[in-house]
């Protein structure tokens, strides 16, 4: 409770009562009374704790795009090895309180199985409270015309009663365990169906897009933006960025590359010359303020020359199934 006081008060008063907001009564009773009784806070140990909150914000969100193996490999990047494990111990804990945490620990194939004869809904139900991996590799083992049935409803899917998830994990209990919320969740949605076949394979997604495409054009439409960001080009290997650099307009890059992080930048110049990488930096800098629409319009039209290059097979995106494909 000490360090969350700190943090409230390294964040400053406005963003801490947007927080406060957000939290029990006694919650905030109880961190009031902390900040009321601190004294002058060493710089070095408020450092120290902001940093580990924006760690466990950053491990989260990576658990969240791709399950635990997804955010181990990027955390073992950025942090050192014990504290990016304990990070993701923590991390792990908060999601096994969560519907449906006991089939977080089953094996995916295992849970296939288990599932597979399970009406659609129950499935959608189901896939939309685990991680996008584990949801991914189940939902490319169901039948095609159930994968159809399953995504359809998991797009249509937002908030879900905790009286029906509880229905639905108590006669899974019978088979195994489980622990149920009483708090409404934002499970399913057109960005869950997204996540999932960003991690299924190639054949898999286009199977379902196609045959969902044929019944609802705008939602395949809705899924195909979410699929594939732009900083996801940093999976691209270097032949493939140069194949993409190749479609791509010098003024439109340097726009797209305004918001890019430092990693994505460095890995555009290093596939141009230098020659060109300079003129793309100095129309950055000479560039000035623009709008984020903008911004975001030119992101998505190299996103759209990376998909079309990728169903052309002339690129491949690292973990999407195509170095299968290869032959060394």
């Amino acid at each position: 409770m000490k360090k969350v006081a700190i943090l409230m008060v390294a964040l400053g008063p406005e963003a801490s009562s947007k927080m406060m907001a957000e939290l029990a009564p006694e919650l905030v009773e109880h961190i009031s009374r902390e900040i009321a009784m601190m004294d002058a806070i060493d710089p070095a140990v408020r450092d120290e704790i902001v940093e580990e909150f924006y760690n466990m914000a950053m491990a989260s969100t990576y658990f969240d795009q791709g399950g635990v193996n997804y955010a181990r490999s990027l955390l073992k990047n950025a942090l050192d090895p014990e504290e990016a494990k304990r990070i993701l111990q923590i991390i792990e804990g908060e999601v096994f309180k969560q519907p449906f945490a006991f089939l977080q620990r089953t094996d995916a194939a295992n849970l296939l199985t288990f599932i597979q004869d399970e009406h659609p809904q129950t499935i959608a139900l189901i896939l939309a409270h685990l991680t996008s991996t584990k949801s991914s590799s189940i939902l490319s083992g169901l039948a095609p015309a159930k994968q159809l049935e399953v995504v359809s409803r998991i797009a249509q899917m937002d908030q879900t009663n905790p009286e029906v998830i509880k229905e639905v994990e108590q006669g899974l209990e019978m088979r195994l365990s489980g622990i149920v919320s009483q708090t409404f969740r934002k499970a399913g949605g057109v960005e869950a169906v997204a996540e999932m076949l960003n991690l299924v394979d190639r054949a898999t997604e286009k199977g379902i897009l196609e045959s969902l495409e044929a019944e609802d054009p705008e939602l395949v439409e809705q899924i195909r933006r979410l699929m594939f960001v732009f900083e996801d080009i940093l999976l691209v290997n270097d032949k493939g960025i140069q194949a993409v650099l190749k479609e791509v307009e010098n003024d439109e890059l340097a726009l797209a590359l305004k918001t890019a992080s430092p990693e994505l930048r460095n890995k555009m110049f290093k596939n141009m010359s230098e020659r060109a990488a300079q003129l793309i930096r100095e129309d950055m800098d000479y560039m000035g303020p623009v709008r984020v629409s903008d911004v975001e319009a030119a992101q998505q039209k190299i996103v759209d020359v990376v998909r079309r290059l990728e169903d052309s097979g002339e690129i491949i995106i690292a973990g999407r199934g195509g170095e299968k494909e290869l032959i060394v």
